[in-house]
């Protein structure tokens, strides 16, 4: 017997220690792909840990970038803020758009509106 196999169970369990997101909801978002039909433990381990990577840049930087390293927070706005402004995090706009108040956006729609009924 060779005694590479206890190092390999130490690899095994000490990596899992080091994701955050919970690999079971990971899988299930990965199945919801009607492309997908079986799931192969390293990949599975490997996203979950690409996805952590990616949310902690991209937190990393929305606090770099905003305003919230003064007071040391993070807000919405600061997330939104990058995904505008950043290129690498540009395809992020549609799932954090800027918030708009209501009347604002009641005020352009309105203006779009007129606009249309111009032409």
């Amino acid at each position: 017997m060779s005694q590479n196999n206890p190092d390999k169970d130490d690899q095994k369990s000490g990596s899992k220690k080091t994701i955050s997101l919970p690999i079971s909801r990971v899988r299930l978002i990965m199945k919801s792909s009607p492309d997908v039909s079986s799931i192969n433990q390293d990949a599975l381990f490997l996203t979950t840990k690409a996805t952590e990577l990616f949310v902690q840049h991209l937190a990393l930087s929305s606090f770099n970038n905003g305003p919230g390293k003064e007071t040391n927070t993070l807000s919405y706005s600061d997330l939104a803020n990058t995904a505008e402004e950043t290129d690498t995090f540009h395809f992020l706009t549609d799932i954090l758009p800027k918030k708009i108040l209501a009347r604002d956006y009641l005020e352009s729609l309105e203006q779009m509106q007129e606009e249309e009924a111009d032409f």
